[in-house]
């Protein structure tokens, strides 16, 4: 039976959409995420988050009103916007990769402060294209991600990633000279990845890397199946 590897656990829903094609499944989280401490501002006048780690975290180290001290959110991801949103945050603009929304800044907001809500372990696009813009902000590091990394003596038809840190868990216990399919052993193993980001990084292990459709989980999955289905 064709089998894929999530490298994150997966809501039931999603989960279905792997099974209901006929296909098996594995999944363990390959990254950790701790909330941390941090010292929270008085006010915000704008507000980045590139991921739901760094809203989620944010909402848990602060007061629940604190809602009303955040002006303006700019984020990337459809889900991190909607969960801004779900909890009454203003959204004046989200992008699907950091590298737009970092164009956009530099473009519309040169003149503008900000807090830049992150993990310990980023992308450099944001922070590095506003230094080089001049536009000032404060990184405040607000969860942490460690490294689950997990062998596995078998092999997959695909494996979906959706971090660059994730792939490097992956690949610390797993060889990528096995990276092959079980299904059909002329074929590699399909890395299947959320974004150019992660893309990049997978493609310092494999060549045999398709990157999904949107920066979703679902459309991750979605592009799995469609490839192991042909």
């Amino acid at each position: 039976m064709v089998t894929i590897l999530s490298t994150k656990k997966l809501l039931e829903n999603q989960r279905s959409l792997i099974l209901h094609a006929g296909f098996s499944l594995v999944e363990f989280d390959a990254i950790k995420i701790e909330f941390t401490s941090f010292e929270f501002p008085p006010e915000v006048e704008n507000a980045i988050f590139t991921s739901q780690n760094g809203v989620l975290a944010m909402q848990d180290g602060v007061p629940m009103n604190v809602g009303s001290k955040i002006h303006n959110c700019f984020c990337v991801g459809e889900k991190t916007k909607a969960l801004l949103e779900k909890n009454g945050h203003k959204v004046i603009h989200s992008t699907e990769y950091a590298s737009e929304l970092s164009e956009y800044l530099v473009k519309n907001h040169k003149a503008d402060f900000f807090h830049f809500f992150c993990g310990n372990i980023r992308s450099d696009e944001i922070p590095t294209k506003l230094k080089e813009n001049n536009i000032q902000f404060e990184e405040i590091v607000v969860y942490k991600t460690t490294l689950n990394p997990k062998k596995f003596d078998r092999n997959f038809d695909a494996i979906l990633f959706f971090s660059p840190s994730g792939v490097r868990s992956y690949f610390e216990n797993n060889n990528p000279a096995n990276f092959y399919s079980v299904l059909n052993p002329g074929r590699v193993e399909l890395a299947v990845c959320i974004g150019t980001t992660t893309a990049s990084e997978a493609r310092n292990f494999t060549q045999n890397v398709v990157i999904s459709n949107t920066t979703t989980v679902e459309s991750v999955i979605a592009k799995a199946v469609k490839l192991l289905k042909e």
